[in-house]
């Protein structure tokens, strides 16, 4: 049953990927680290799971994002990376919380690599495309924290009257999660193996 089990699971994601990641790579990937909160989610690699799961990938991407193509996942991203959702939030708050759509882009980017609706180098290349917006707006985890949790607010407040208003888990899960991220005892966090400030230094092996 064991052996079964494993199987169904499938093998760890390193043995298809077992690159390391640079420095830099790693800071990137943790942009999404408040959208991971799945157990079998990885937080420190490309591939977005610990183990490999195609599948699991590209339901995702279908039924939250009605992505099917690489077409429609190259239009989420570049919609994302223009306006997004902060449009909405600058409307209602008079501020324009980039980290929440930065968060979404890194995870759809890599779930759309986990599927094989795009390539590594083109993930690689996504995730690059958002760095400089990201590392001129924040100054720390902390500040790209506090927008994530304002960008989430205003998304559920939309929700409100839709069929899809009892999905989003509630606002105190995600406080959670950002408090353990944010942890500085927490030595698995990718946000205190790749410190906010690794970005603005050359990069380097880990």
């Amino acid at each position: 049953m064991a052996l079964w089990r494993w199987r169904r699971r499938g093998p760890k994601a390193v043995r298809r990927h077992p690159v390391p990641l640079t420095a830099h790579q790693l800071w990137m990937v943790s942009l999404s680290a408040p959208v991971s909160r799945d157990k079998g989610a990885s937080r420190t690699t490309l591939y977005p799971y610990v183990r490999i799961d195609d599948d699991s990938a590209r339901r995702w991407l279908a039924d939250q994002w009605e992505i099917t193509s690489r077409e429609q996942l190259v239009g989420r991203l570049d919609e994302l990376s223009r306006s997004g959702y902060r449009a909405r939030a600058y409307r209602l708050t008079g501020v324009s919380p980039l980290a929440w759509d930065a968060a979404l882009y890194v995870d759809i980017a890599r779930r759309g690599f986990g599927c094989g609706l795009i390539g590594e180098g083109e993930a690689w290349t996504a995730l690059k495309n958002i760095v400089p917006a990201v590392a001129r707006t924040y100054g720390s985890w902390q500040e790209y924290a506090d927008h994530y949790l304002l960008g989430r607010q205003v998304w559920r407040e939309g929700l409100r009257g839709t069929e899809d208003s009892s999905l989003p888990p509630a606002q105190a899960v995600a406080d959670a999660h950002l408090r353990a991220l944010l942890d500085p005892e927490n030595r698995s966090s990718p946000w205190n193996l790749a410190p906010w400030d690794t970005i603005s230094h050359p990069d380097r092996s880990r």
